[in-house]
């Protein structure tokens, strides 16, 4: 696997400049990224079937183990506040259980039962969308659970930085970025870490663009949890609705804190209306917005 093999170039690294060492970890960082290029065509193949399983009100599943599973709930864990996505609708298998994102657990990804039962406890089915997570690409942990939930009908996604492994031959969409060798080896929270990072953030963010959770470039379902949210709100609603800021308040107190609510009421639709129009156009605000013009 190249992601465990030490590369020439780095054999002298300890004995570099500070700076020498730095730029040499930066240049590949930037190649990680660089190698989440060719996998685009791959990820929206991903968000477009993951969509289709969401809107029958499935769940997310991130899986994985060590860096990996940590990348995935650091991904997940800013859906809820940045997209509203409810946190039953969310769920983790970790290797080693949720102890292990602070401690490593020693031999938890190697426990193929483990993988498998946490899908089975969790009765995931068809309308879900599990997202396994392996730089090698073999980690058994990861995947048992993939091939579990594809057993079991859900939408599985492996993302791996290894070609013709495991985890990308037992999932629906296998998403490989081939970061190579680290400049320190096996290390694969540098450059395998970075990709993987970079691939969450463009998949979970178009499968939420797909969902209707953005509108021209807003985080229109975001959750207003603090002062300078609650502004951002207000400044959303007046700029969408064309109201005045005074009126863009108004319309949040009146729709509960929901951006997407609100701006049809600012532009002055009654709560109910706005409410069907949303429903009916599967929660995007573009649609219902042009719906309630032509009306």
């Amino acid at each position: 696997m190249s992601t465990e093999g030490a590369s020439p170039r780095y054999v002298d690294l300890d004995a570099w400049e500070s700076l020498d060492v730095l730029k040499a970890l930066w240049e590949g960082q930037l190649a990680a990224v660089a190698a989440v290029g060719p996998a685009l065509p791959a990820l929206a193949a991903a968000a477009e079937a993951a969509e289709a399983a969401l809107r029958r009100d499935g769940r997310i599943v991130y899986a994985g183990a060590g860096t990996s599973g940590r990348i995935g709930v650091q991904d997940g864990a800013e859906l809820p506040p940045t997209f509203d996505w409810p946190d039953e609708r969310l769920g983790f298998a970790i290797a080693g259980g949720h102890g292990a994102l602070l401690q490593a657990v020693e031999d938890a990804e190697d426990s193929t039962a483990d993988g498998a039962a946490w899908i089975a406890g969790a009765g995931i089915g068809p309308a879900d969308v599990v997202i396994g997570l392996s730089a090698s690409g073999t980690t058994p942990f990861t995947v048992s659970a993939l091939r579990a939930a594809r057993g079991r009908g859900a939408v599985t996604i492996g993302i791996a930085n290894n070609p013709g492994t495991p985890v990308l031959q037992t999932c629906d969409h296998p998403i490989l970025v081939a970061t190579g060798e680290e400049a320190v080896a096996g290390s694969t929270r540098l450059k395998a870490g970075t990709a993987q990072k970079a691939v969450l953030n463009l998949l979970s963010t178009l499968i939420m663009v797909r969902l209707g959770r953005v509108y021209r470039g807003r985080m229109v379902a975001m959750r207003a949890t603090n002062r300078k949210l609650r502004a951002r709100g207000v400044a959303m609603v007046a700029e969408l609705a064309g109201c005045d800021p005074e009126a863009a308040a108004r319309a949040l107190a009146e729709s509960g804190g929901d951006i997407k609510l609100a701006v049809l009421l600012g532009c002055g639709a009654s709560r109910d209306a706005a409410e069907q129009a949303l429903a009916r156009h599967g929660g995007s605000l573009r649609r219902a917005l042009a719906a309630e013009a032509a009306r």
